[in-house]
């Protein structure tokens, strides 16, 4: 009687330790993904402030040029302010097209000033942009990647539970408004 108890603790032992030992696993990479969906959100901060800061020193060596196209340095003016104050994933996404838009505008009426395409200083500014432009995009798949890693975490079966237990929830994509993508600038010169 007594070796069979024993054997039926061990065993009991032995469950606990190993749901203990799951849970403990769970917990971390749970943790883990989290912090890694923080750093991507980080990076793509980075990337969107980098902009941001480039835009000012854009719009004043194409102001100097572009006296009459008023509307057009207002929006992207205001669509960089737009993304510097955003707070939320789904709000800086919304910005970001905001002023991608308003950048597309500001290339289309660009063409028209054959001075402003060959000054250095816009030259060089350009450059920049579209560079810190790729580097927004690949920090945005890079996020988004790793919030579908930890969105399919924290809903499968056995790690939802674990997720459950932690109060996670699924994190926002860094998504891109189709019509940001599609949408044809208007040219007015009126």
């Amino acid at each position: 009687m007594k070796k069979s108890g024993l054997i039926v603790g061990g065993v009991i032992l032995l469950v606990v330790v190993m749901l203990i030992g799951w849970y403990v696993s769970a917990h971390n990479s749970i943790v883990a993904l989290e912090e890694k969906v923080n750093t991507e959100y980080s990076n793509i901060n980075v990337q969107l402030e980098r902009r941001a800061d480039l835009i000012p020193n854009l719009v004043n060596t194409v102001k100097g040029y572009m006296a009459h196209e008023e509307s057009i340095i207002n929006s992207i003016t205001e669509a960089r302010e737009n993304l510097v104050n955003a707070k939320t994933v789904t709000d800086k996404a919304k910005a970001n097209d905001q002023l991608s838009t308003a950048l597309n505008n500001l290339n289309v009426i660009v063409e028209n000033y054959p001075d402003l395409k060959a000054n250095q200083n816009f030259i060089a500014l350009q450059d920049e942009l579209a560079g810190t432009e790729n580097r927004i995009a690949t920090s945005r798949r890079d996020y988004n990647n790793v919030v579908k890693e930890y969105n399919t975490t924290i809903k499968t079966i056995p790690t939802s539970i674990v997720a459950s237990m932690m109060n996670k929830t699924e994190k926002a994509y860094f998504e891109v408004e189709d019509s940001s993508i599609t949408k044809t600038p208007d040219v007015n010169f009126n």
